[in-house]
């Protein structure tokens, strides 16, 4: 029998998001500037109007956003989504969500990225915190990692964000076991799925196509506050 990923299409994971209204110290409204180590992301805009500025190694930019716009980048792009007028987003997240399940740094200033445990101690929001204290603990952390963002774009030459790439590195080094095997599962799996299918069909084979299935699910969780804005969440 040849095996079916029965997850979504290519072991991806998705959330709705309503990007954050709060101003942040340079006037602009918007989410609070991170990266991804190990997976890609895409937006599809699907309300509202703003922009994502990103840092790479190539640079400062920022990409408007609007209703019908796709926008994706790679790991190692550092990123900050504005809000300038009721922004909603579906995100793809590669590999089965990792992004929202640990595959982030905020661009903390550097004596907060010294190690896990200062790390945690300025991002965690409590989650058995009331509502006003959520707000406020992601509130708090967002200003902060503004102030790491404002301070990497300004650097001359590359050696900051060298430092900053090294630096949250270290911090995931940790938890990579356990981002391999959400990847196993998922990617992986997804991957290695097709791959057997394409063997059997030419070969004159079909038996997958018995084991054809059907899913749908709701969001497990509404309103979470995310690292750039209110999120609707499904079990990943």
């Amino acid at each position: 029998m040849t095996a079916t990923h029965t997850g979504l299409p290519g072991g991806v994971a998705l959330s709705h998001l309503s990007v954050y209204d709060w101003p942040a110290a340079d006037g602009v409204c918007g989410g609070t500037p991170h990266m991804h180590l190990a997976c890609s992301e895409a937006y599809v805009v699907t309300g509202g109007r703003g922009a994502v500025q990103t840092l790479t190694a190539s640079g400062y930019e920022v990409t408007p956003l609007e209703a019908g716009t796709v926008a994706w980048f790679t790991p190692g792009t550092i990123h900050r989504l504005v809000n300038e007028g009721d922004l909603r987003i579906t995100v793809l997240m590669q590999n089965s969500g990792l992004p929202e399940a640990g595959d982030a740094v905020l661009t903390l200033p550097p004596e907060y990225l010294t190690d896990p445990e200062t790390y945690t101690r300025a991002t965690v929001i409590p989650a058995d915190a009331p509502e006003g204290e959520q707000e406020r603990v992601a509130r708090a952390r967002r200003d902060l990692a503004m102030e790491g963002f404002r301070a990497l774009r300004e650097a001359e030459g590359p050696h900051a964000l060298s430092a900053f790439h090294r630096a949250a590195a270290a911090l995931v080094r940790p938890r990579i076991a356990e981002w391999r095997e959400r990847w196993r599962r998922g990617a992986e799996a997804a991957a290695a799925a097709t791959g057997a299918q394409l063997d059997a069909l030419e070969r004159g084979e079909s038996p997958h196509l018995a084991d054809a299935v059907v899913r749908s699910e709701q969001p497990a969780a509404h309103g979470k506050f995310g690292m750039c804005g209110r999120l609707d969440v499904y079990e990943n």
